[in-house]
């Protein structure tokens, strides 16, 4: 059981308004179905960390495989785009005077 909380895991934490108010949702990336909520991200944070613990002890009792985190990202990626967003990009990003993968990094991340 240690061996897995200790792992990094993917945590996402969104925040939701919905018809039941207003909350923070968290997921395990990694592990399907592990996920909970709290009225602030950092409740949401720990009360995901109870779920875990309570998923996993749950897996190794019927001796289902637990997927590990995903290995580390590298950086780079492959993209097919129509000859025509190539261009536009290009194009703004000789405007801006920064390299195109610059000006993709940029607009990405807005």
């Amino acid at each position: 059981m240690n061996y897995y909380m200790n792992l990094p895991y993917s945590i996402i934490i969104k925040r939701v308004n919905d018809e039941s108010g207003r909350y923070y949702f968290a997921d395990i990336l990694e592990l399907d179905g592990c996920h909970s909520h709290g009225n602030t991200p950092e409740e949401a944070y720990k009360n995901v960390h109870e779920a875990m613990e309570g998923w996993l002890k749950t897996k190794l009792d019927f001796g289902d495989p637990i997927p590990e985190p995903k290995e580390e990202y590298s950086g780079r990626i492959n993209l097919r785009m129509p000859k025509s967003l190539h261009q536009k990009l290009a194009i703004q990003a000789e405007m801006e005077g920064v390299s195109l993968n610059q000006y993709m990094i940029y607009k990405l991340s807005q």
